[in-house]
């Protein structure tokens, strides 16, 4: 992809922000406090404003665009089914969306080989939970405290960050509970294999507590994204697996952001040799280059729907241009290698790239992570483990992260910052010089949270 040639245009930047700053409602935000970066243009791994600034994106948007932005053959690909069928009511088929269906299906693991579309991740949380109690007949379903489902009313009570809370009804029928994560371990682990077996021992008596007989599924994230990208311990899946099985429970595994790519595999399953009832998917599906999300659903969840009609159903579902995005997606993914090189960057540069910047930088935790899906930890005392700011923290209290995102931007990167974490997460077709410009300018935006250690 040739370089795009930047031509600065502050005054129509300007008029855009104006627009913006009148109309346009952000989420997550509260609207008087915000200032959004007006955005002329993106190519690849970078984006660029009205002034000519360049960021190399380390968010990959929302860890979405796994092929960058602006892939020609993508974008060729939504023009010509746009010229061809535009659009079409999901109650028929068409040849693009039973392309795409075959082609997510021939990479799901095991017999997760119905896929019911979706226009996102949250759309796709809330079906997969409807077919599990549907299945079931029953209404419970166990998410983990450290997690993010979506925004929709059931997935963002299965969610355990604070994002919850003001619209957490404690009537959905949600129980959650403590996933793995030795790093903060909640069971007073000391290794990966105590951490595991405890973890499983604190899910099996939840479900004792609450009534087996009463939990239509359990779902996981199998790499939390936004909680921090917590790899799971060998075994804690499988172990999960088994007691979905014991307890004739719906497994749920949400790949909306870890699919696709993002951690080396087409699915992040792969690494844990599991396959769950029910598989979410969405983002790197196609880049979000047009919305879909889906669920992936194995042969016996899908029979329970063969005589019964399945009560769901959304306008747009699988909608030609959106499905023309994931065809094109997944073949470019395939013909270019784009799996293989995010577990090539990993392997090579991110990960050792990011342990010796933790082997300098006092700020510094602990780095995890796989593939392109990777997160620092970054902390006050590397004794105590005290994070870098509180929990939930905002306004002067965040002032830590927020100085640490401000020198990244300054030196050309743009972030990727929750909480006490910064990710790193690029996209799946990164290069590795890339890569390593996105670790210099880390290392930088590090020396300012060094400032902030005890």
């Amino acid at each position: 992809m040739t370089p795009h040639v930047i031509e600065p245009d502050p005054q129509a930047g300007a008029a855009v922000k104006a627009a913006d700053r009148a109309h346009v409602f952000h989420s997550w935000s509260a609207q008087g406090l915000i200032d959004p970066l007006a955005v002329a243009g993106a190519e690849g791994s970078y984006f660029w404003d009205y002034d000519g600034n360049r960021y190399l994106d380390f968010t990959s948007g929302l860890v979405y665009t796994n092929i960058g932005y602006q892939h020609p053959k993508v974008v060729a690909a939504i023009q010509e089914q746009a010229g061809k069928l535009a659009t079409f009511a999901p109650a028929f088929a068409v040849d693009v969306r039973s392309e795409a269906a075959r082609l997510i299906a021939e990479r799901t693991p095991g017999d997760l080989d119905k896929i019911f579309f979706t226009n996102g991740g949250a759309e796709a949380v809330e079906n997969a939970v409807r077919m599990a109690r549907l299945h079931t007949g029953r209404t419970k379903v166990l998410s983990a405290y450290r997690s993010y489902h979506g925004a929709t009313s059931t997935a963002i009570n299965l969610t355990g960050d604070p994002r919850r809370w003001p619209s957490d009804t404690a009537s959905a029928g949600v129980v959650h509970f403590w996933a793995p994560f030795l790093y903060r371990s909640p069971f007073y682990s000391t290794t990966e294999a105590e951490e595991c077996q405890r973890a499983l021992q604190h899910l099996e008596d939840t479900i004792a507590f609450e009534g087996p007989a009463t939990i239509a599924a359990i779902i996981l994230e199998t790499v939390p994204g936004t909680a921090g990208i917590m790899t799971p311990p060998p075994g804690y899946l499988a172990g999960v697996r088994e007691i979905c099985d014991k307890y004739d429970i719906v497994f749920v595994l949400d790949e909306v952001m870890a699919g696709f790519g993002r951690t080396g595999k087409w699915f992040a399953a792969e690494h844990f040799d599991v396959v769950p009832d029910l598989m979410t998917f969405a983002k790197g599906v196609n880049s979000g280059y047009v919305p879909l999300g889906g669920v992936a659903i194995s042969e016996k969840i899908a029979a329970t729907f063969d005589k019964r009609p399945y009560p769901g159903g959304l306008t747009y579902s699988g909608h030609p241009l959106a499905c023309a995005a994931a065809v094109a997606t997944i073949n470019v993914m395939a013909d270019e290698k784009v799996v293989e090189n995010a577990a090539h960057i990993g392997e090579t540069v991110l990960g050792p790239g990011l342990r010796e910047l933790a082997e300098r930088h006092p700020s510094v935790g602990e780095v995890r992570g796989m593939g392109v899906f990777w997160a620092l930890e970054l902390v006050k005392n590397r004794e105590t483990r005290e994070p870098l700011v509180p929990y939930n923290a905002a306004g002067e209290a965040a002032a830590p992260m927020a100085a640490l995102g401000a020198a990244a931007k300054k030196n050309g990167l743009w972030p990727f910052i929750n909480m006490n974490r910064t990710h790193a997460v690029p996209a799946c077709n990164v290069s590795e010089a890339e890569a390593k410009e996105g670790l210099a300018a880390l290392d930088a935006a590090l020396s300012v949270a060094d400032e902030y250690t005890a």
